[in-house]
This record gives structure tokens, sequence and C-alpha cells, in this order.
């Protein structure tokens, strides 16, 4: 049994199981409502972004098994602008407030007049800062202990400021949460209102928002059922609204416009079915695996919150394309010609016009008479717009991703104005010694020696002894830069490059050692992910299309693509350019982990596109033969499907630009730019252009891989085909079904 006879199989199972079908996802619902969308609660709020195993984490294991955990959980700043640190009562108000809290939550409370450094006073005096260690063995934990007592950690008569990293954790969590939430409610009003110009039927416009709804509640549910086995990030649920929705539109779009096309060419609702689901379903399963085996690409990576958002991305694709070959075909079955009911506009019967006097087809035609003229000047025109990547500068996140005046914003920007060196945040290097220090001479004089020598290092602004257990001593590095500036990061570097005292071991860590270590991990990993993307890719066009050539060229179009992407995510977000009218703080770097998500989506989104396009193509050239006029009539039966789609992408996404986090806000406005080019020029332009130029190339294959490929590939399907003509918004319509 040959694939095309699977899928129309498949399809006519559809129309006689239909009302199965149909209940079978209820029940998915009512799941999906009652405990799926329960995830939220679930999903892990904090953490997740160093490299497992790596020097930094060793050196945090080391201390903490030598001296306990000392992290800086909360900071809590208090001022006050009549008195200074040295007063009575401001000693007073602190000390007290402090020691009221409840054991249970706080473990400890480190202040000026706990340890007397002059690094927890202001330069002018009048503000100091306690650091709490939290009860708690994991990030959870010490969230709920900072929500017990945060209520009560303000002193009388001071000002009071909370931040620190539970806190800003918790402040990025609650502002995602509700970023999704806003997302949602505004994309779905003005997506509904989109599809009913695409399709000018409430019944049509309705049923790639079912899709959507499905792919969403489906993955929220698969996504519980990960967090019983592994942590999950909060962000997943950013991946699952974005690609949920987003590919439910797109398959549901895809199907609903070819089914409508069939219904007006075929015998019975049963045949249009079949029909359907052997060419549009076929490319839904292509696309779908395609966009599947790119978001596993991030599974690659070590670091849980880049596993978990490749766990999030492939179960919410599964899901959707599972609901778009079931659930679709099943109400497509269940309506037949309703699909055309409830009209906003009149239905005016006409008779079929030509592909060739389509708008897309005048416009491949118009490329395609000057292809090379076309494609160099593209070429250089978005190699430009991506220059500014080569300027890009890796950095952290902190506090400043959040909205101006958020509070713990607020505290680390007090902090790293007002207390030079970056107290709560020092390089630390841990040193094992082969024996006790104390006691051993020899050992004291040679920390004492390795301790001159990180005070000589450029940009540390002293070093000091801050603990000896046993064999292990811990020395705390001060320095100007931010935390996670490139500049910290050289200092990192110069620190692991000081000899280590005579019979130890060094290891350094820090905030901005693990910065430096994430940066190495991932480093090392992404051409580990480019190439299991190139090559899944490469095998998946060849089997669906035969031709080696077809493959390489869409792989270039995407880098393409991407790049532009880039270099407008370096031109604003790294340099600053428009922060004032996007309403975010620059810092001059970007954060790697959402650049490389964003690669993953773009890239598997832009072979979304490019399957249908090159589908249709594919259904002319093999009933032709005609190169010219197959790019020219795939582009007139997919122009408006790519737009549409990317046009109500754009709407899914738009909200997250809106964010007030900043590398969400990154995502959501580098994700729109990428879609504008890939939908726009990359497919309507550069694609014909490229293929005309290349001829019967582009479907080039070495005959041991065209036999390969006859006896393994997808079966290619017929190239019969119902004509479109073009309707308002330059979007496509099938002809008589008005």
């Amino acid at each position: 049994m040959d694939r095309v006879t699977a899928f129309e199989r498949w399809g006519r199972v559809a129309f006689r199981r239909r009302r199965r079908i149909l209940m079978i996802a209820l029940v998915g619902v009512a799941i999906g409502l009652a405990w799926g969308t329960g995830v939220l609660g679930q999903l892990q709020t904090a953490g997740g972004y160093d490299a497992p195993g790596s020097q930094s984490e060793r050196a945090a294991g080391l201390a903490t098994s030598a001296f306990g955990r000392d992290a800086g959980d909360a900071v809590v700043l208090y001022s006050s602008r009549d008195m200074t640190v040295g007063s009575p009562n401001f000693r007073r108000a602190v000390t007290s407030t402090l020691a009221a809290l409840p054991r249970a939550d706080v473990l400890s409370a480190t202040t000026y007049w706990s340890t007397r450094s002059p690094h927890f006073v202001s330069a002018d005096g009048h503000q100091t800062y306690a650091v709490l260690e939290l009860r708690g063995t994991s990030d959870g934990a010490r969230q709920d202990s900072f929500d017990a007592i945060h209520a009560r950690l303000d002193a009388p008569g001071l000002r009071t400021q909370v931040g620190g990293l539970v806190p800003t954790d918790e402040a990025i969590s609650t502002q995602t949460s509700s970023d999704i939430a806003k997302a949602e409610s505004l994309s779905f009003p003005i997506l509904l209102i989109l599809l009913l110009v695409i399709f000018g039927s409430l019944a049509s416009a309705s049923l790639p928002l079912v899709i959507g709804a499905l792919g969403i509640l489906g993955s929220f549910t698969a996504l519980r059922v990960l967090t019983l086995v592994t942590p999950v990030s909060i962000f997943s649920a950013n991946i699952t609204t974005i690609l949920g929705l987003g590919l439910g539109i797109d398959y549901g779009l895809f199907m609903v416009g070819r089914f409508r096309e069939e219904l007006r060419r075929q015998g019975s609702v049963e045949d249009a079915v079949a029909k359907t689901m052997a060419t549009a379903g076929r490319t839904v399963l292509i696309s779908g695996v395609t966009v599947s085996v790119v978001l596993a690409s991030l599974m690659l990576f070590p670091e849980p919150f880049l596993r978990s958002m490749g766990y999030g991305g492939v179960l919410t694709v599964l899901v959707v394309m599972a609901a778009a070959l079931t659930v679709m075909p099943a109400l497509l079955s269940l309506l037949g010609p309703k699909v055309n009911s409830l009209r906003i506009r009149p239905a005016v019967q006409r008779a079929p016009a030509p592909v060739e006097d389509g708008a897309w087809y005048a416009l491949a035609l118009r490329v395609m008479r000057r292809p090379a003229a076309y494609a160099a000047t593209i070429v250089v025109v978005l190699l430009t717009l991506g220059s500014p990547f080569l300027r890009v500068a890796w950095g952290g996140t902190d506090a400043t991703v959040l909205p101006t005046g958020a509070t713990p914003r607020v505290v680390t920007e007090a902090l790293n104005h007002d207390f030079p060196g970056n107290p709560t945040s020092p390089i630390e290097a841990v040193i094992r010694f082969s024996g006790p220090v104390d006691g051993s001479a020899t050992r004291t004089t040679a920390l004492a020696a390795y301790v001159g020598r990180l005070s000589r290092t450029s940009g540390v602004l002293g070093a000091r002894v801050t603990g000896v257990h046993g064999d292990v001593a811990r020395v705390d590095m001060g320095y100007s830069p931010a935390t996670n500036s490139v500049a910290a990061e050289a200092i990192v570097h110069d620190v692991r490059a000081v000899d280590a005292p005579a019979g130890s071991a060094v290891l350094v860590g820090g905030q901005t050692a693990e910065l430096v270590d994430t940066l190495a991990s991932l480093s090392n990993t992404l051409p580990w992910m480019a190439l299991v993307v190139v090559l899944a890719t490469f095998v998946l066009f060849f089997f669906a299309f035969g031709s080696v050539v077809l493959p390489l060229q869409a792989i270039v179009m995407n880098v393409l693509s991407l790049s532009v992407m880039y270099g407008v995510l370096v031109w604003i977000f790294q340099e600053g350019h428009l922060s004032g009218l996007l309403h975010f703080t620059p810092d001059g770097t970007l954060n790697p982990s959402t650049p490389i998500l964003m690669f993953a989506i773009m890239f598997g989104l832009s072979m979304d596109y490019e399957v249908f396009l090159l589908s249709r193509i594919g259904e002319h050239y093999l009933a032709t033969g005609d190169n010219t006029a197959a790019i020219a009539t795939g582009l007139q039966r997919t122009g408006g499907v790519i737009t549409s789609a990317a046009l109500m992408l754009a709407v899914v996404i738009g909200p997250f630009s809106l964010s007030g986090v900043t590398f969400t806000k990154m995502m959501g406005f580098g994700m729109i730019v990428a879609l504008a080019i890939d939908a726009t020029v990359i497919r309507v332009l550069l694609v014909p252009a490229t293929m005309r130029l290349l001829g019967n190339a582009n479907w080039w294959a070495p005959a041991s891989l065209r036999r390969f490929h006859d006896r393994h590939g997808f079966e290619e399907i017929d190239g019969r085909g119902a004509d479109l003509v073009p309707v308002s918004l330059g979007i496509l319509e099938p002809t008589g079904a008005r």
C-alpha cells in the first residue's frame, strides 16, 4: 500500500468514524480543561539556565559541602533620607525586624552589623542591605519560604525594597504568566476576524481556531504529564501557546482551504475528505515531522531550560499535527457543504478563473523574467540587514529584564550603582588543599600568596578569604563591571588563569562564572544542533520531494531569513536602538538562550511554509514537467495561504512583543520580523527567483538516490488541483466557494 493510498484510506476512515473521533476529542478537551490547564502551577519558575557539571557548578557544590549553602536568595535594601547606617535607630529598626523572622523560613540573615564589612554600606551612608538565606532544598521551596516572610520584611521608619534571586525569579514568572493570558485574550478575537475575512464564513473560520485550541489544551496536558518525571520551565508555556495556536491555524487554514477546493470538484463529501487528506494531510505530516525534529534539537543542550523548551515544542507540534490529521477530517466530514455556512457576505456563483489570471501567478512571472537581478538584490539587502549580528555580545539575565519600577530591578540597580564591587555576587575561588589549612604554615602561606595574586589580577578590586573549613578555603573577589557584562566575563577568565596554590585544586564560581560556563556549554553544543537540523531537514525534504537540491535551497533560504532576525535583535536589543519606543533597558548584551530558542522555532516554521509552497509546485511539475509554470502555479495556490498564515501567527506572537520582560519582548519582536521577511521576501520573491535560475536542476538527484526515493520516499501526489482567484487583503479563496 503506497503512502498516498494510506492517506486517502485514512480520510475515508475518518469520514466513517467521524462521530467516534469527535467524541474521543471531546473527552480529551475535558481532561485538558480539568487537569491539563493546571500545568502552570507545576512548571519550574526559576533556574535551569546553568551548565550541569561545569566548573562553577562544582565550585558551588564544594562550597556548600564545606560551608553550607551561602546563597543570596533575597536581598533586602533598607534606606533612609535622614538617618545613616551608623544611627542606633537605623540599626535597631533593621536588626529587630530580621530577628523576628521565623527560623522555619529563614536560615540566616547577613548584615553590616553581623559582618562589620564596609561593602554593606552605600557610598552616601544612607543605605544598607541584608542578605537572606531561605529554607528549602529546591527553587520552589525557597519561593514558598519567601512568600511566607515577604510581608514581614518592612523595617519601621525605613524604606524597604526586596530583590535578589528568588524575588526576581518570582517577578519574572508572574509577569510571564500575565503576558501569556494577555496574549491569548488579545489573539483569539483578532484571529477570528481575520479568518472571517479570509474564508467569508463563520463555520470555516472557526475550524483553524478549534485545532489551535486543541493544540494548546493537548500540549498543556502532555506538559503536565512530563512534569511528573522531569522539571519543565515555566517558559515552555510560551512556546506551547505560540506553536499550538500558530501551527493549529497554519494546518487548519491549509486543510480547510483544500477541502473547499475538493468539495467543488469531487462527487461526494467522502471523496473530498479523502482527497484533502491525500494532499493537504500529507503536507501537514511532512511539515509536522520536520518542525518537531528541528525543535527536538533543543534536547541536545545540557541546560534544563533549553531541554524543557524542546520537550514542550515537540509535544505541542505532535499534538497539533495529530489534531489536524484526525479531528479536522472528522469535522470536515460532519460539516460537508455546511463548511461554507454562516457567511458574512452573500455567496456569489461564478465560473472558475484560469490560474494564469491570478495576481500571485503574475508576480511570480515578473520575478522569473529577471531572476538574477531579483536574487542578487534581495540577498545583498538581507545580508546587510543581518550584518549587525557580527557585533553580537553574549551576556546573562538579571532583574533589569523587568519593567522600570519593578522592585527587584530597583534593588539590583541600587546595588550596582551605590555599592561598588558587586558585593552580593562576587567571583568566588574555592580551593581544596591536600590537607587541613589551619595549623599548616605552608598551606596558610600558599593561600595568602594566592590571595595576593588574585588581588593583582586586572579588574579585581580586592580579594579576601571568607571561609576556611578543613582542607577547603574560599576567596571572594570584587569587581566593577556589571555581573553579566562581557568585561566581567573577561575577569573570570583572568582569575581562572592565576596559578593555584601549590598542592591544591581551584574551582572558580559565582554568578559571572556561571555565565561564562553556560556560554561555553552553549557554544560547544550549538554546532551539533545545527548539524542535526541541517541533516534532518535534508533527509526529510529528500524523502518528500526526491531532490537533493531543494533541501539545500531551503536551508540557505532559512539562514538568510534568520540572519535578518538576528541582525535586528543586535541592533535593537543589544545596542539599544528603539529602546524608548519599545520600553526596555538595553545592557549591551544578548542572553544566548533566547536566540537559540528562536532559531529552533523560526527554522521550523520557515520549513512549514516551504513545505506548503514546494508541495504545490511539485504537484504541477509532476503533471507538466514545466518548471517555470509549476513555480508560478505553486505560488498562485499557496502565496495567499502562506501570507495569511504568517499574518495570523504574527497576531499570536504580537502580544509577546508588548511583554514587560525584555527577553520575552525580544522573542516576540524578533519572530515578527522573521515572519514578515520569510513569508514575503523569501517565499514570494527569492524562492521563485532561485528556482527559476536552477531550472529543472531543482528536482535533480543522483540516479542511485532517485531509485532509493522511488522505493522508500513519500509517494508524490498527482498534479490535479483547483485554481484560485485573489480576494481582499491579497488572500486567496477557492473559486466557487462563495
